[in-house]
């Protein structure tokens, strides 16, 4: 039970990154990028590639966020200077980085088996840790920046920031870019962890980092950035918590993965809309106590 449980706080702060980059777009920019799914593979297939051909893995890391940087900017410049539908735009994109992630690979699966990654020396929980905290913090210093600041304001309302000056192609091209550099992070991340890259890996990513966002804020709160992109880290870990136990109920197996997302998913979407629901009548409730308890005083002082 123990090295399960730690095996799932491992894979979750190695998916932390990709639901750091999902919240950029998700909760930030209010843009619905299936890009997701496209560059996780790539920044897979980049690091595995460059690996297997003798890159130092640090390299590769490097070469797979760029690869995301990338196809990020495809999507935000097929939105913003082609005026194609934000959905739309990701969906394009994804598919046409199932070929371009064949094309980098060579073939379907690569094993890394024998190579140098960054955990052949190192306790991968330590060192996923450490690259987790400085992007989460230097993601913190960044949306405090100017340019943050322009970054968070489009999201909130892109009307009034153009009127501004600013220029929320700009904004919106750097925003998509940077949450696909941190998804293809953490897949090269991911690649080297599982020793191969598979085209096939970054199916189902954007469910996985929808639901690690929701439930950090259902659990832990947003009212600040620091807090925000704590709750994303904390929220894929508790999913992989929950997923890791799910997996343990003897009706369950691992073909049953993608269910149990979708329904970790669906609650919490619903809980807290309920919670909201379930204080709304609580305080109509009091409220409609507190005005029969005025009407009786009033109703006993006119009898007086």
């Amino acid at each position: 039970m123990a090295d399960s449980m730690m095996g799932a706080v491992e894979l979750g702060l190695l998916y932390a990154l990709m639901a750091l980059g999902v919240y950029i777009t998700f909760r930030i920019l209010d843009f619905p990028d299936l890009t997701v799914d496209g560059s996780f593979t790539t920044g897979g297939a980049i690091a595995a590639i460059m690996i297997s051909h003798g890159f130092a893995p640090w390299l590769a890391c490097l070469a797979a966020f760029a690869g995301g940087l990338a196809a990020g900017a495809c999507t935000g410049l097929l939105h913003t200077k082609g005026k194609i539908n934000g959905l739309l735009s990701g969906i394009l994109m994804m598919i046409a980085l199932y070929s371009i992630n064949m094309r980098i690979m060579g073939r379907p699966n690569i094993s890394l088996l024998g190579g140098e990654t960054l955990f052949t020396s190192m306790s991968p929980i330590a060192l996923v840790l450490i690259i987790v905290i400085l992007f989460k913090l230097l993601l913190d210093v960044f949306l405090h920046t100017d340019l943050g600041l322009a970054l968070r304001a489009t999201g909130d309302n892109a009307r009034m920031i153009r009127s501004f000056g600013a220029n929320t192609d700009n904004t919106t091209i750097l925003g998509i870019s940077l949450s696909n550099g941190l998804v293809a992070l953490s897949g090269a991340l991911i690649a080297q962890q599982s020793g191969f890259a598979d085209i096939s890996m970054g199916i189902g990513m954007i469910v996985i980092g929808l639901a690690s966002v929701i439930i950090g804020e259902a659990i832990f709160g947003a009212r600040s950035v620091f807090q925000a992109t704590l709750a994303a880290v904390l929220g894929s870990i508790v999913y992989r918590i929950v997923v890791a136990l799910a997996l343990r109920v003897e009706w369950l197996n691992a073909s049953d993965l993608k269910f149990i997302t979708a329904v970790i998913v669906i609650i919490a979407l619903v809980f807290p809309s309920l919670q909201r629901t379930i204080k709304q009548k609580a305080m109509a409730k009091r409220r409609s106590a507190e005005l029969i308890a005025r009407a009786l005083q009033s109703n006993k002082g006119g009898g007086r």
